[in-house]
């Protein structure tokens, strides 16, 4: 078992942890809604923000937002212990690794919700140290519900709400409660503006006879929809919005529906973010579009803006950087 002088030795030699001399405070992004989007940008998190040596990765966002799929676009070919979208099925194998086992695996991934279930916050973070402290990887769903007993902070958090928020913490901060405070507060917008960009698509489609697209654009609190300049939208957008917002005074109910299928009532809608909705429809607050669409003289698009919820001052993100002095 390793010494608290020997963890404290691992963690410094860590870039990250130890006063490596990366500038990186926190980077922002959209939180794209689908799973194609959301591998994609994952993959160029990957490709700026980690390095080899970075072996402590927390994730932390609230349930339906898409820490599985970032996770699995972060890391391509990890193992789930949980996929969140039933019980778990392949007990984690962080608890059985044998530094002297030379096929014992490189990275382990972790997830500390469904894990206190069944073990003590002390074995979980004795697992993680030992491993870490042996050149091996952890990725740590819900970071946050471990940090206090890890008594370190991870060299890269993850947080995923209405935005995917990228930290290379110091002793300052960010820590993963004020990442936590953040996403959940935010998530519900990215919920919102799903929902209601499949119900602008699914009109769209069926009224209008405008056949959906699979990459759309984001806004903050809302979503874009791209048209290209040779199918430049002739219907009246003030009467799509009331379509939209009348299917939302219904409160139809938003089920998944079967693989990559979602239902909205008696509508079947194709959707690679299922999790990522409300319940139902009347959980979306001011919904409304932007009656002239706006014109990319770059890409020769069109641009259909939909917006929910209410306009906010800020995000909070200036509590991401919030020092304990």
């Amino acid at each position: 078992m390793s010494t608290a002088h020997d963890k404290r030795m691992i963690y410094e030699q860590l870039p990250g942890i130890g006063g490596g001399g990366d500038t990186l405070i926190y980077s922002v992004y959209h939180a794209p809604r689908g799973r194609l989007r959301m591998y994609a940008l994952a993959s160029k998190l990957a490709e700026r923000y980690l390095y080899p040596t970075d072996l402590l990765i927390g994730v932390i966002g609230a349930e339906g937002g898409g820490k599985s799929i970032l996770i699995r676009g972060l890391f391509s070919g990890l193992e789930l212990t949980n996929d969140d979208r039933s019980i778990n099925h392949t007990p984690s194998r962080l608890y059985s690794f044998d530094p002297a086992d030379c096929f014992s695996g490189h990275t382990f991934h972790v997830d500390i919700r469904y894990e206190l279930a069944f073990k003590q916050r002390w074995q979980i973070a004795e697992a993680i140290h030992r491993a870490v402290s042996h050149g091996r990887r952890v990725v740590v769903e819900h970071f946050d519900l471990i940090h206090e007993a890890l008594t370190c902070n991870a060299q890269v958090l993850f947080g995923i709400g209405e935005e995917v928020i990228v930290a290379r913490p110091t002793v300052f901060g960010p820590f993963p409660g004020a990442i936590k405070k953040v996403v959940d507060r935010t998530i519900k917008y990215r919920l919102m503006a799903h929902t209601a960009e499949d119900l602008t698509g699914y009109v769209l489609e069926h009224d209008y006879h405008y056949k959906k697209r699979l990459l759309h654009s984001d806004v903050k609190h809302g979503f874009v929809i791209n048209f290209p300049e040779h199918e430049k939208p002739e219907f009246d957008v003030a009467e799509l919005e009331a379509k939209v917002n009348e299917l939302i005074r219904c409160d139809l109910p938003v089920e998944i529906a079967g693989e990559d299928l979602m239902r909205i009532g008696e509508g079947l809608i194709y959707c690679t973010g299922t999790r990522t909705h409300v319940k139902s429809t009347g959980r979306i607050e001011n919904f409304r579009l932007l009656h002239e669409l706006r014109y990319n003289p770059i890409s020769h698009e069109y641009l259909l803006i939909g917006v929910v919820g209410k306009r906010e001052g800020h995000a909070g993100f200036e509590e991401l950087t919030e020092a304990v002095l």
